[in-house]
């Protein structure tokens, strides 16, 4: 845990948290890898930092993907490489897709140097313009029969199953470049430009919250301001792209925030609160319960409680 200090308080990355209570035991396993397959390819946007990257393999039906302000029309096999800092979405036009999907921790790249050298050597997770690859049906065979052999080592285990999956995610790096297929991203409009541009500064607000520099703002007047938008349209636009207002996202990035800090850090609710906002603990403890059911201090002792 984070030490009590000031000089301390610092939380660099949000981990892969819930959003429901109680705390599901499995969102916090102490995993490094793991792969598997889904025939549901339903909307999603996910606006916050990660700590795990991911590779998603998509056949079938069609859609429309977007990562930062890059946008492509998906219609045929594809690869995505998605760094962890990426603001994406993934709008469907229709159904019959399978999704195949590797995430891994940035923690596990760093134990092992020839993958982060394929990494570094393709670029595909840090250049935009590499990140999405259209494969032709050989290629796309290939892929999604290493995909399955990453599925078998995730689900079997065992003391060499991490070596075995890093060694396939490799491989699917590797005949993925040999398609070099990267498909010119499509224009985007300036209703998801705003979308995105309000994501990125919320990300940023909230990206380094530490007790030196606690959340400057956290209104949706603030965030129109500062994006030079009023805010009856910004509003508009999350409600059309999203489905809720900005202030539902705020609320819910700052609750986000307070889960990270409840478990990550030994900060006093007082510290926690101050940090994302509140001028007084109470106030804090307030929020939190009315939207999570549980005080702040009931959600640390019940995580902390759960056997490993």
């Amino acid at each position: 845990m984070i030490g009590s200090t000031a000089a301390s308080k610092q939380i660099t990355l949000l981990a892969d948290l819930p959003t429901v209570t109680p705390v599901e035991r499995h969102y916090y396993a102490n995993w490094n890898i793991r792969a598997a397959e889904d025939s549901v390819c339903s909307n999603y946007l996910s606006p916050n930092r990660r700590d795990f990257y991911k590779v998603m393999f998509v056949t079938g039906g069609s859609g429309v993907f977007s990562m930062g302000m890059h946008s492509y029309y998906v219609d045929e096999s594809c690869i995505v490489f998605m760094h962890p800092n990426e603001i994406i979405s993934w709008r469907n036009l229709s159904d019959g897709w399978t999704k195949h999907y590797c995430l891994f921790k940035k923690r596990y790249v760093d134990l092992h140097p020839l993958l982060r050298s394929v990494m570094d050597k393709y670029r595909l997770f840090s250049d935009p313009n590499r990140s999405v690859i259209r494969l032709k049906p050989g290629a796309a065979s290939t892929v999604n029969n290493l995909f399955r052999k990453l599925q078998e080592e995730s689900v079997t285990g065992g003391n060499l199953a991490e070596d075995a999956m890093q060694a396939y995610l490799q491989l699917i790096m590797i005949e993925s470049m040999k398609e070099a297929n990267f498909p010119e991203p499509d224009a985007v409009s300036d209703d998801y430009r705003h979308v995105h541009d309000f994501f990125h500064l919320l990300e940023t607000e909230t990206a380094s919250i530490n007790y030196n520099k606690p959340l400057r703002i956290r209104t949706a007047k603030e965030f129109a301001e500062l994006l030079q938008l009023h805010p009856n349209h910004l509003n508009a636009l999350l409600k059309k792209h999203t489905g809720q207002p900005i202030s539902t996202h705020i609320k819910n990035r700052l609750l986000d925030e307070s889960k990270a800090l409840l478990l990550q850090t030994d900060w006093t609710l007082q510290d926690i609160g101050y940090c994302i906002g509140f001028a007084d603990q109470p106030n804090f403890s307030q929020f939190f319960k009315k939207n999570i059911g549980m005080t702040p201090n009931e959600f640390r002792r019940n995580y902390t409680s759960v056997p490993g």
